[in-house]
């Protein structure tokens, strides 16, 4: 068959598999062995496919997710956002908004010892929105800005979802960690003025905190120490090139046990199980994902498809920063339907050629492509984060928490933005890394 007409019959068949309520593993999985029937013949696939999962899943960089899922995990158990949140407060909370700004802070520091947006947005939501209630917040703005805030932890090391990018893509693992930094304080502070400027509309009735003098605000801070510790192991170590990112996310989830064993309840021993049920299941769904994108990424690969766009693009005398602006945009209605981890396998088999061939950095580009991915988690219909706080907030109908989280989508697209515009925001850090 020719291979333009078997591109065409696969990539239509993703979506006929998906909206048939296939897994997206799945859909992807199926797609690329029907395209790989059409151009070649089964007896080739499963020849293919023998030592398929095993070449694809058994390196060792991909030890860095699970750690990292599991050190996130420990964190949660050991009631590191609670303290955060107790800090940001009495930085923050005296100010109009001061207590949703405060849940961004706490999704912050929380981001910097988890790699995952839900596990974020859950353990920042639960504390943070029953004082936001009580203090008589608008309830969209109080539920967007915790979904919102969700989105720091696949963006602030250490992140799953950057680790994700750099397996697919193959780039370096501690340069897409360390390049997320910048980028994530940078959302973090329009989060906060966007909140600012939000509240003066709408806090009219809302019940301020009284101001915190300095030495009880230097008081709180000291209560946050282990997320200086677990930041200055995986970040500080990754940068200064004593440890690489596997390394690094070993003796983080080490540390973040440690923590919570220091705790000496009586529950520890249910958390850490707890902890260790988390980290399978998601570590599964995130490694059958990365099956099901390399089965089809090889249908890609051998029919020449992403090769040949890259050419036309290269050849159409299109504006190169054009063409990654469109691309970029693709993500706004895919991130309507699709989680972060599936929009990542099914477009950047295609994209990323595009971007090299036109000589762009492939550090930025994955920065942008986590960027537009929060996006998606917070747009309806399928805004993961969203979900998450309404199962949480049980008060806030749903439609209200997409109602806030689109200030925040206006905020995201400040950031992108910011980020096209300057990509040395995003690749001076990673440009002056020390070692491996």
């Amino acid at each position: 068959m020719d291979p333009i007409i078997a591109a065409s019959v696969a990539v239509a068949l993703i979506f006929v598999l998906l909206a048939l309520g296939t897994p997206v593993f799945a859909a992807l999985a199926l797609s690329g062995a029907a395209g790989i029937v059409m151009v070649e013949n089964l007896a080739f696939l499963l020849n293919r496919l023998k030592s398929f999962s095993y070449s694809t899943t058994a390196t060792s960089t991909l030890t860095v997710i699970p750690l990292f899922i599991l050190m996130g995990a420990f964190a949660h158990h050991a009631q590191i956002g609670r303290r955060l949140f107790e800090v940001a407060n009495k930085w923050v909370g005296h100010m109009p908004g001061g207590l949703a700004m405060a849940g961004i802070l706490t999704s912050a520091g929380f981001a910097a010892t988890s790699g995952s947006s839900v596990a974020t947005a859950a353990t920042v939501g639960s504390v943070a929105l029953p004082e936001m209630r009580r203090a008589g917040y608008d309830p969209a703005l109080a539920a967007g800005s915790v979904a919102a805030g969700g989105v720091l932890g696949v963006l602030i090391p250490p992140s799953v979802l950057l680790i994700f990018y750099a397996a697919l893509t193959e780039v370096s693992a501690g340069k897409m960690l360390v390049a997320g930094f910048v980028p994530g304080i940078l959302t973090t502070i329009i989060f906060m003025l966007g909140i600012r400027l939000i509240a003066g509309r709408t806090m009219q009735r809302a019940v301020l905190a009284p101001r915190s003098g300095w030495a009880e605000r230097l008081s709180a801070t000291t209560r946050a120490w282990q997320v200086v510790v677990l930041f200055m192991v995986v970040l500080g170590g990754i940068y200064l090139g004593l440890v690489t990112p596997t390394e690094a996310a070993a003796v983080g989830a080490v540390a973040a046990l440690l923590m919570l064993l220091a705790e000496l309840r009586l529950g520890v021993l249910p958390a850490i199980v707890e902890s260790f049920r988390s980290t399978i299941t998601t570590t599964v769904m995130i490694l059958f994902t990365m099956l099901g994108a390399g089965i089809f990424s090889y249908f890609l690969t051998l029919v020449q498809l992403p090769q040949q766009i890259a050419g036309a693009i290269g050849e159409s005398g299109i504006p190169p920063h054009a063409v990654v602006a469109l691309l970029l945009l693709a993500y706004i209605p895919l991130g309507m339907f699709l989680d972060a981890f599936s929009m990542m396998v099914i477009t950047l088999p295609i994209m990323f050629p595009t971007v090299q061939h036109l000589g762009f950095d492939p550090i930025w580009f994955g920065i942008l492509c986590v960027k537009m991915c929060e996006i998606g988690l917070m747009t309806p219909p399928v805004g993961l984060n969203c979900f998450v706080i309404a199962g949480i907030d049980r008060q806030t109908p749903l439609t209200q928490v997409f109602r806030g989280a689109m200030w925040f989508v206006l905020m995201e697209m400040v950031t992108v933005t910011l980020l096209f515009a300057f990509p040395q925001i995003t690749t001076f850090l990673p440009d002056m890394m020390l070692g491996r």
